[in-house]
């Protein structure tokens, strides 16, 4: 029993709000690390616990959106459900001018993808592996994929930019 409960806690890093996500996790043929966990929350409700993976660890959110390797953002919903039109209002926010640029019809795209609702338990996230773009993926399944890095740079942007959707969210996705 011991034993078991020893290889449960090497097998996962990290746990908040009731969520535990792995430390690691394959993607582009690379090992992508647990870089921090963040709770978000609005209007004191938790929403979701969102982990971020990097292959390189960082503190600096920059440095984060930057990097041109393989990464993963993904958001554990705890609430007990979230409409299609409270995400993409969310993510409007979140694209804010960049969704009236260059990347407006990536943005349209994505949107497409976006579930009627997200339930307690279920999850939503971007995988992103140079050469091949970002995919968007609900329930650990890809809904598709935007080529580029462009796209992912304004994704990341949202969570670890200057203004993530809570300074704690940010916080804990980079490890603070």
């Amino acid at each position: 029993m011991i034993t078991l409960l020893l290889l449960s806690s090497l097998a996962h890093a990290g746990s908040l709000a009731g969520v535990t996500l792995p430390d690691s996790a394959e993607l582009g043929g690379k090992t992508v690390q647990l870089n921090g966990m963040g709770l978000r929350e609005k209007f004191y409700i938790d929403v979701y616990v969102g982990g971020l993976y990097l292959e390189h660890k960082t503190h600096d959110g920059s440095a984060a959106i930057a990097a041109d390797e393989p990464k993963r953002i993904v958001m554990s919903f705890i609430y007990k459900e979230v409409t299609r039109e409270q995400i993409l209002e969310t993510f409007n926010e979140g694209f804010g001018a960049v969704a009236t640029g260059p990347l407006k019809a990536d943005v349209e795209k994505m949107e497409g993808w976006v579930p009627a609702a997200v339930k307690s338990g279920e999850t939503m996230g971007f995988d992103y592996v140079p050469g091949t773009g970002t995919t968007f993926l609900v329930n650990g399944k890809a809904k598709g994929t935007i080529a580029g890095a462009d796209f992912m740079k304004a994704v990341w942007g949202i969570y670890l930019g200057p203004k993530p959707p809570t300074a704690n969210l940010k916080s804990g996705l980079l490890g603070g």
